[in-house]
């Protein structure tokens, strides 16, 4: 019964766990699910933008609570010895992402939070090339 409360309290939030919860079953290997933390990281900062613009701080937040919590799964999935320079530079990308978010989340200014979206995208699409 109390999830049926937490559901109805909040429809949107509820489905997005549904979604991702289905789509990581459907991940069946290693770069689908980098792939869909990729996909994830970027609707959270475009989201914390758009959450900017509209000065909504307590969606702007949780976009950049998401954000980062995505960025830390990332970097500690790394294998730095199967992946020597690339996951030393992979790690290096994702902290500076992090910097760069957690002094974004001090402002309302959206152009940051696109700004690192449109960076992350570059590497996505490499991860889904690998995914495909």
């Amino acid at each position: 019964m109390a999830y049926a409360c937490a559901a109805l309290s909040d429809p949107e939030r509820t489905y997005r766990r549904i979604d991702v919860a289905g789509r990581a079953a459907q991940a069946a290997n290693g770069a689908g699910l980098v792939r869909l933390l990729y996909e994830e990281l970027i609707a959270s900062l475009r989201g914390a933008a758009f959450a900017a613009e509209a000065r909504n701080r307590g969606v702007k937040s949780e976009r950049v609570t998401r954000a980062t919590a995505i960025l830390f799964a990332l970097e500690a999935g790394l294998d730095f010895e199967a992946g020597g320079d690339v996951s030393r530079t992979l790690a290096t990308v994702y902290a500076g992402a992090r910097r760069q978010v957690l002094a974004a989340s001090l402002e309302d200014d959206p152009a940051p939070f696109r700004e690192v979206a449109a960076d992350l995208g570059e590497i996505a699409g490499a991860w889904a090339s690998l995914a495909a």
